[in-house]
């Protein structure tokens, strides 16, 4: 089996796959969401779990003018039917929004407005949109101010589709990638109900009832149920962690990871992966974080290190964990305790948790 550099870091499918760096297929995963999808489908997982790099397959997988390459030896590629009707068929509407964050609400507007325009200049890019024959004027005029952050923010995503749909003659595919990672800023920093009033505003013009869409995926760590927001998106089809639905997707399976370390003749280090990055359970699946195994991975092949390492602490902000250690009595610490020493505590999880309540009680930890 031909080894690949790891692909660390890298959440851009095409990057990944055009520079042959290894790749677990979840290619899978377009079949089952085609099989299965809602107008709306909200994919929470924890952070560093693959939503990212899921999303850019999407893309490549549904964009106007795609690589079909890409996909060569992949399992979608063996439905043929599928592919020839979907590959390549739609227009896409590929936003992220962990960048969406500032000190204060007017910068995470510009932060969203900039999403919007890099994301308007790509599309347009793609599609000669300012010179197409099929918008008129006023479309143009639209267009140009998404480009140029001067028009409606929230109403963005249903003006970009409009467009597109008129210009391709086909509806659109919208993804959007951490859409609460701006409501987890904004919490931190204080202007958590504006930016809730914002979010639900944005994708509630943007996806409810839009029929320039065809479907729409996001991702994000948290379903924020009791905000209102997901009136905006058309009540998602939720596909959480404890969904049977969807639940190899994200992470890595016991399989994936065996064939991973024999594919770098690191076989015998099978049961300390195991037993240092086994740590989930989605679904009926057995789950493994990715980011951990793919940096343990690098190191025990490119290095003489052989002691495993939390590779996945100071990925991101630990102002919640440092929150909670505030709350934390002397009950938590013992619970604490029984985890380092091996074993095993058990608490009824809250779906319907928002940001603004985790720091409220430390049962929320």
């Amino acid at each position: 089996m031909e080894k690949r550099r790891m692909p660390i870091g890298i959440d851009d499918f095409a990057k990944l796959r055009a520079n042959h760096f290894y790749y677990v297929d979840k290619t899978g995963m377009i079949k089952e969401l085609l099989e299965n999808w809602g107008e709306v489908n909200l994919f929470t997982r924890p952070r560093r779990f693959g939503k990212s790099i899921n999303m850019s397959m999407l893309k490549c997988f549904f964009e106007i003018g795609t690589d079909r390459s890409l996909f060569d030896g992949l399992a979608i590629s063996k439905e043929t039917k599928l592919c020839e009707e979907y590959m390549g068929q739609y227009p896409v509407i590929s936003l992220s929004l962990k960048d969406v964050r500032g000190r204060n609400f007017s910068s995470a507007v510009s932060g969203m407005w900039a999403t919007i325009s890099m994301e308007t200049d790509r599309l347009n890019m793609i599609y000669n949109l300012r010179d197409s024959d099929r918008l008129d004027g006023a479309d143009k005029e639209r267009l140009l101010k998404l480009r140029t952050e001067t028009g409606n923010l929230e109403n963005s995503v249903s003006i970009l589709s409009y467009l597109l749909s008129k210009h391709c003659g086909k509806k659109c595919i919208v993804i959007v990638d951490e859409y609460d990672v701006p409501l987890q800023k904004a919490e931190e920093e204080g202007y958590y109900k504006d930016m809730v009033s914002f979010i639900s505003t944005f994708f509630g013009s943007g996806m409810k009832s839009n029929n320039n869409i065809l479907f729409s995926v996001v991702t994000g760590c948290l379903r924020i149920a009791r905000e209102s927001i997901f009136t905006g998106f058309n009540n998602p089809k939720m596909h959480t962690i404890v969904d049977e639905q969807y639940d190899e997707w994200f992470g890595f399976t016991d399989s994936e990871v065996r064939e991973m370390l024999a594919c770098y003749n690191k076989s015998s280090f099978y049961e300390v992966t195991r037993e240092w990055y086994d740590g989930y359970l989605f679904g009926n699946v057995n789950v493994y974080c990715p980011w951990d195994v793919i940096n343990w991975c690098e190191q025990i092949e490119k290095t003489s290190n052989r002691m495993p390492q939390n590779f996945w602490e100071n990925t991101s902000s630990n102002d919640m964990i440092i929150r909670f250690a505030e709350l934390a009595d002397s009950d938590t610490r013992d619970e604490i305790g029984v985890l380092i020493e091996g074993g095993t505590v058990k608490k009824k999880i809250r779906f319907d948790i928002t940001y603004s309540e985790l720091g409220e009680n430390i049962d929320n930890l």
